[in-house]
């Protein structure tokens, strides 16, 4: 096995069914320096994710609170979105807090698949606080309440100002870590989203229209839902070994086979070890031999640069006539 820390790679080879000659099957794992995709979280970063959610839960107490005392279901609308964001931040951060407990006899790749379930159960939880608040948007629709508009445009304004700073607090890192670069977007959403409720709140003030309300409610749930169904599909999908999204099986497969001295290639599985990190594994039929350590950290490096499969273990067979038992497509 190699070393994720040298990315050195060794290569061993196993006599199967009593065959003693040059194409006995080699059983290979390797890994990249760097092939993992997930980063450890420096001190800095640690700030950043504490500070974001703090900064969210303020909002999210603050809005509910107006909301509440402001008659606005807009406002509370707006405190479940960022209650999300609360979520979402706390998953990211303890996804990153998790992937640094090194793996155990009985966790062999750590605690890493903590954030598919995570973003699992933030989704199901999300879904059900916006059909709660969809509810309520409806009835108010029908029958309108007032609103405080002067109070909903000052707690609106406040969320954007926070969500802005929130985002710019992880736009300098968001280039080089996918958790980041998706905790920086969220933010900046939310900025528009609450920038939405402080146009709202001022049309309300200069129309008096009171149905304004809960309709920029129904267009915050809808955007709730709508972020949050990718992340309940993807999660789901994730939680059943599926094929990583961004991820072609078809076009993995054709790079092994371009491989030199490839002549087969059979029981390829790609399936994620967390929600930003994929690990792979693969036999190939080599009639020529086993290609030794460059072939091997070559192909590591090459599914990591374009596929963004880090963990990859590779078995190289080299007598065609011994028949793998994992050689069916169908076969697991």
């Amino acid at each position: 096995m190699s070393d994720a820390v040298n990315g050195k790679a060794e290569a061993h080879d196993h006599d199967h069914g009593g065959h003693d000659h040059a194409g006995a099957h080699s059983h290979t794992h390797a890994h990249h320096p760097g092939g993992h995709s997930h980063v450890h979280v420096p001190l800095d970063d640690n700030r950043r994710f504490l500070i974001g959610i703090s900064l969210n839960i303020l909002i999210v107490v603050l809005e509910a609170a107006f909301g509440v005392l402001g008659n606005s279901v807009a406002l509370i609308a707006d405190a479940g979105h960022n209650l999300s964001d609360v979520l979402s931040l706390v998953i990211a951060f303890a996804a990153h807090r998790l992937a640094l407990r090194p793996p155990s006899g009985r966790y062999t790749y750590g605690l890493h698949g903590f954030s598919i379930l995570s973003a699992l159960f933030n989704a199901v939880m999300l879904l059900v606080v916006a059909g709660a608040l969809i509810w309520e948007s409806l009835l108010r629709l029908f029958n309108p309440q007032p609103v405080e508009a002067g109070m909903m445009m000052v707690v609106a304004f406040v969320g954007m100002v926070a969500n802005a700073a929130t985002a710019y607090m992880f736009l300098s890192g968001s280039k080089d870590d996918l958790n980041i670069k998706g905790a920086f977007l969220h933010m900046a959403a939310d900025a528009l989203v609450s920038a939405g409720v402080l146009i709202g709140g001022l049309l309300i003030a200069l129309t008096s229209y009171l149905w304004l309300d809960p309709v920029i409610s129904l267009l915050i749930n809808a955007t709730i839902i709508y972020g949050t169904w990718a992340l309940l599909r993807e999660s789901l999908a994730m939680s059943l070994n599926a094929v990583p999204a961004g991820i072609e099986s078809d076009s993995v497969r054709r790079y092994l086979l371009s491989l030199p001295g490839v002549a087969g290639l059979h029981d390829l599985h790609i399936w994620p070890v967390s929600t930003s990190e994929t690990a792979l594994t693969a036999h190939l039929l080599m009639p020529e031999g086993a290609p030794g350590d460059t072939f091997l950290m070559q192909a590591s490096e090459e599914l990591r640069t374009h596929y963004r499969i880090g963990h990859v273990t590779l078995q190289i067979e080299c007598d065609p006539e011994t028949l793998c038992a994992l050689a069916p497509d169908h076969v697991l």
